[in-house]
């Protein structure tokens, strides 16, 4: 089969990264049938969200330590990944689950997708070496709807049994596999290190520009997947406050997926307005989202509140492929994917303790129009990090 030329190459990935990140919250967006089926706790929703989160940190690292997407072809690598966390993704259907094995499953899956979400991106930077921080805001844009994706299936009311989207977002991330093996090869900028070297983690932060972006990053991060995991909560909140009816998971799919769009639009205004500049402007409209947010509790409308919640959703997300772009940009050739997989191990780590925290706040129910403000702390001390740089 025909290798695929340069201008095919980028949808390809676009669409690959799309069907294997639909993995992601699988398992968020059918928390009310797992919680009634296997009989789990109403708190459920953090430990599964976690425990993917947990796993990913675990693949990123070990990726990192063994410079895998510096040393192998990453096209193969990605689908292996693929395949794998298709199965654990189907662990979920097995009849005896019990919140334990039900947290191993996602762990696996968020292991596998390790060897997907920042290896897309070094198979992106292998191929694109100029114009990468459009080609990544496309990539994680895929990431964004597919993260959204399960919310969809699940908000029509087609009395679909929660199975289903387990069956067709584990096909999914068959389909992006196999399309990323046939036909993505290795990319004209690709610089394979020719043994495995655990220094290089250690050394892409003496560069004082890549740690800025690094820290950026990590503060970014702080906040993003807090965000979107209690997206929902969100919503719910607001609907008990003011005895509003909402269609949860179809808002919370246009609210996470809004982001796709910022991430085009940012990074065309990055181009004009420069990356740095442009990552700036978005973690502060988002820290400041996050810092009004007790501000839209209040108010009654839903469609205000709606409206605000679609601008954090978009601002929350925007500035994630202008710090990777930062990240690829000032490291090595030879080390990119190394750089791109421990940074997003580290920022994965963040996020664990960030949903956490948040978990335990929403506990309080009379304080929980206040909780979401403390996800202002990661925007505000990236952007201290980007203002040293």
């Amino acid at each position: 089969m025909k290798a695929a030329t340069s201008t095919r190459v980028l949808p390809i990935i676009i669409f690959s990264q799309f069907c294997c990140t639909s993995l992601w919250f699988a398992g968020n967006s059918i928390i009310e049938d797992l919680i009634l089926f296997f009989q789990l706790s109403p708190e459920s929703l953090g430990y599964i969200s976690s425990s993917v989160q947990f796993g990913f940190i675990i693949g990123t690292f070990i990726f990192a330590i063994f410079t895998l997407s510096d040393r192998y072809s990453p096209s193969r690598i990605f689908f292996i990944c693929a395949v794998i966390a298709a199965l654990c993704n189907l662990g979920i259907l097995y009849q005896n689950n019990t919140m334990t094995t039900l947290l191993v499953f996602r762990f696996l899956t968020g292991f596998s997708l390790a060897g997907i979400y920042p290896i897309g991106m070094k198979i992106a930077a292998d191929h694109f070496e100029k114009g990468l921080g459009k080609s990544l805001s496309f990539l994680i844009a895929a990431l964004v709807l597919g993260t959204a994706f399960p919310y969809l299936i699940t908000s029509f009311n087609l009395n679909l049994k929660w199975e289903m989207v387990i069956w067709v977002t584990s096909s999914l991330a068959v389909l992006g596999g196999i399309l990323i093996l046939m036909f993505v090869p290795d990319g004209p900028y690709q610089k394979l290190a020719q043994k495995f070297e655990i220094s290089k983690i250690l050394q892409v932060f003496k560069d004082k520009a890549f740690k800025s972006a690094a820290f950026g990053y990590f503060g970014h991060m702080w906040e993003l997947y807090a965000f979107w995991t209690f997206v929902p909560v969100l919503l719910i909140t607001h609907a008990q406050f003011h005895t509003a009816e909402l269609n949860i998971p179809l808002f919370s799919f246009i609210i996470i997926a809004s982001g796709a769009v910022s991430c085009v639009i940012g990074g065309f205004i990055s181009s004009k307005l420069g990356i740095k500049k442009t990552a700036i402007l978005s973690l502060s409209i988002s820290g400041i989202c996050c810092l009004l947010s007790p501000v839209f509790f209040m108010i009654s409308s839903s469609f205000v509140f709606i409206v605000f919640l679609i601008i954090w959703g978009m601002a929350v997300i925007a500035d994630s492929p202008l710090f990777s772009t930062m990240v690829a940009q000032n490291c090595d050739s030879n080390a990119k994917g190394t750089a791109l997989t421990i940074v997003n191990c580290i920022g994965f780590s963040i996020t664990i303790i960030s949903i956490q925290l948040l978990n335990a706040l929403i506990t309080y129910q009379n304080y929980i129009q206040f909780a979401f403000m403390v996800l202002a702390i990661g925007p505000i001390l990236g952007l201290i990090a980007l203002k040293k740089r």
